[in-house]
């Protein structure tokens, strides 16, 4: 599978594009994933007050600003990396048209933006956030040509994702569903290093950790963190926390999860995919499907979990 490099413009060719630049160096296409935070804690049928809600919204606002922080430091450190890839080449550090004092001075106001909004809530259970923040920063410096470290601290940024969702929404922790987001989030950034080792030379010299991987390695880690990821969502929906309601959703949903991880996974394996995981899941019709109609039987249990008569006739554990 072959990738087509994108054609650089000459940031002075059009008048305004400082703005729209300014605007894709905290990648609002990936602003998506922080739903993590709202959407993995309700799946176990809580009550959807305003209260609940306005709070794990809170939650999502500050790791989208968090998240955009980290994209412009790491943008800024890698910009020289960046430059030999195909693809992240054309990104606004990397190509020249904002430069590293404006990118500094961005990174500044988002953190002023970030400290304020987390003043006006609950701050005490900001701890994730901060915890991201120092981990990611150490990432950047370090722990990104550590391979493996780097795949497992990508990885904590989701599961810190889900936990602040559950603590802003004071829903009781599960630690199957962290353990579940965890592994899966593991096997995504597997398959960014899989699409990676894809490039050829150019790959070293824009990761350098990818020395430390090869496609076979990676292919099997990737099928491992699938089946801990699948274990860790039918535990959570075992736990007693979900019951009736996890009883029926495990026996609805999980084919449609499973069919859409085993779909990732030939993305990446089979068809060489997977270099930009938000647009894969958020593109692949197979994998949307899987996950709307997962969310439906989701939604149809929670309805039945308000209704006991309803699953009064299942086994009991």
């Amino acid at each position: 599978m072959t990738v087509t490099e994108p054609r650089l413009r000459d940031p002075s060719a059009r008048p305004g594009m400082r703005a729209k630049d300014l605007v894709l160096l905290v990648r609002p296409h990936q602003w998506p994933k922080n739903l993590v935070a709202v959407a993995l804690p309700l799946v176990g049928g809580v009550s959807w007050t305003w209260y609940r809600l306005s709070h794990m919204a809170w939650a999502v606002a500050l790791f989208t600003l968090a998240a955009s922080i980290v994209y412009v430091i790491n943008d800024t450190a890698d910009r020289e990396r960046d430059r030999l890839h195909p693809v992240k080449r054309a990104r606004p550090i990397a190509a020249g048209r904002v430069s590293v004092s404006v990118a500094i001075a961005s990174a500044v106001v988002l953190t002023a933006a970030l400290a304020v909004l987390a003043a006006m809530g609950p701050w005490r259970l900001t701890w994730p956030v901060a915890v991201y923040l120092v981990l990611n920063v150490f990432y950047s410096h370090r722990l990104k040509h550590i391979p493996l470290v780097d795949v497992f601290v990508v990885a904590a940024g989701f599961a810190l994702r889900v936990v602040l969702g559950f603590l802003a929404g004071g829903i009781p922790l599960s630690v199957w569903l962290v353990l579940g987001v965890y592994a899966a989030s593991a096997m995504i950034s597997l398959g960014k290093r899989r699409h990676e080792l894809d490039l050829g030379a150019v790959a070293d010299r824009h990761r350098p950790t990818l020395e430390g991987y090869s496609r076979p390695f990676v292919e099997q880690m990737a099928i491992v963190t699938a089946v801990v990821a699948v274990l860790g969502y039918a535990g959570f929906l075992r736990s007693d926390a979900t019951q009736p309601f996890g009883q029926v959703a495990l026996l609805l949903t999980m084919p449609f999860v499973l069919y859409g991880l085993l779909r990732y996974l030939q993305i990446v394996i089979t068809e060489g995919g997977g270099g930009d995981p938000t647009k894969t899941l958020l593109r692949d019709r197979r994998v949307v499907i899987s996950a709307v109609l997962c969310c439906g039987c989701l939604a149809f249990t929670s309805v039945l979990a308000g209704h006991p008569e309803f699953v009064g006739g299942l086994p009991s554990r």
